[in-house]
């Protein structure tokens, strides 16, 4: 009887296999846990200190649905001076994924064709589908590279958007100014919107960050604060494009998440004196270990951004490896095949502390060296 009631949409979505690794993280006593990609220190105090004064004065009514001026005013000043685009505006949205979801409902029908690039962040293919489009993949392997003309070869009558995460979910790997113009100026080209999600930004390592937005003044560019500053539970999030598009999103959320978190909203003025640059440093130095560490048992892409590797399983496939990582050593991990036409793979999020990243590391090694019979 339930399946006549339930849309046929919710066919296209399989459970996430991300969260039920969360879930399992929180059951496991003594875990080595490589899967979930937050920050581990915690957000910084003048920003924590912000809330409480939010929550206290009575910021906890309903907000504008795109955000409250004064936060919205400090991020269109940040935006001018990097981003291309006269009419640029931007919203304040519930968390990046929330961003995400009024892109897509925004610009994509059903029938429409989605370009991806293989890999991909497990929301791109599933909002894709959600709306009743097709998404179209653009392979990365091996080097997890962009490489135009295998972008210009997908594109069809069809194509709506093009979605592009740079530095990159689940692989680590930032483009390069090069093939960021490239993509960007093939887009503006063809008439193709371009949404770049950059929740990773703050986190390169070995070059400055470069965005699409740099070079086409039309992409529409996702965002957020949770990575930066440590606060994912917040749902705090932006979304920033030309102004017809974004007033189109707001109304979207009018309806939907109606606003974000009003006194997160307020807290998160104090963004604009926090300094993060500490821990980003930690995070690189952690990025060479983690390199460093494996660089005998495994082939890696050497990550230049964001806090993930992805390296090649070194037998088996991506879901038999990481199953027995965590049947056999309590090292949670998650299979290539969750973001990815292939299982050839998997992810490791390093945004942890210290012991456990050597622990996860030598199991790493242990894993390697002694391939079970299956």
């Amino acid at each position: 009887m339930f399946d006549r009631w339930l849309a046929h949409r919710t066919a296209a979505l399989g459970s996430s296999v991300i969260e039920h690794i969360f879930e399992l993280a929180a059951q496991l006593e003594d875990r080595v846990d490589l899967s979930i990609g937050q920050p581990h220190f915690e957000v910084p105090a003048p920003i924590q200190e912000a809330a409480v004064r939010a929550i206290r004065s009575g910021r906890n009514r309903y907000s504008p649905s795109q955000g409250i001026e004064p936060l919205r005013e400090w991020l269109r000043e940040k935006i001018r001076s990097t981003y291309l685009g006269d009419d640029r505006d931007v919203m304040i949205t519930c968390g990046t994924s929330g961003a995400l979801v009024l892109a897509v409902l925004a610009l994509v029908n059903p029938g429409d064709q989605v370009i991806l690039f293989d890999p991909w962040f497990v929301v791109y293919e599933a909002l894709v589908k959600l709306v009743g489009a097709e998404p179209v993949y653009v392979d990365t392997y091996p080097n997890f590279r962009i490489d135009p003309e295998k972008v210009e070869r997908a594109i069809t009558a069809r194509t709506k958007l093009i979605i592009v995460n740079t530095p990159n979910n689940p692989t680590g790997v930032a483009a390069t100014h090069d093939e960021l113009k490239a993509l960007a100026l093939l887009a503006l080209d063809r008439g193709i919107a371009l949404l770049s999600d950059e929740i990773y930004r703050a986190y390169c390592y070995d070059a400055p960050f470069v965005s699409p937005g740099h070079f086409n003044p039309f992409t529409i560019v996702a965002d957020g604060f949770s990575k930066t500053y440590a606060a994912p539970g917040w749902r705090l999030g932006f979304i920033h494009g030309p102004k017809p598009i974004i007033d189109q999103m707001v109304k979207i959320q009018q309806y939907t998440f109606v606003c974000p978190p009003h006194p997160l909203q307020w807290a998160m003025l104090q963004a604009q004196d926090a300094d993060v640059t500490p821990h980003i440093a930690d995070y690189r130095r952690k990025r060479d270990v983690l390199v460093e560490g494996l660089a005998d048992y495994y082939r890696l892409v050497r990550p230049t951004g964001a806090f993930y590797a992805f390296p090649e399983v070194p037998w088996a496939d991506g879901k038999t490896f990481t199953e027995f990582a965590l049947r056999q050593f309590r090292l949670l991990l998650v299979p290539g095949g969750v973001f990815s036409r292939r299982d050839t793979h998997f992810r490791i999020a390093y945004a942890v502390d210290d012991n456990t990243l050597v622990r996860g590391i030598e199991i790493l090694r242990q894993l390697a060296k002694n391939p079970p019979s299956l």
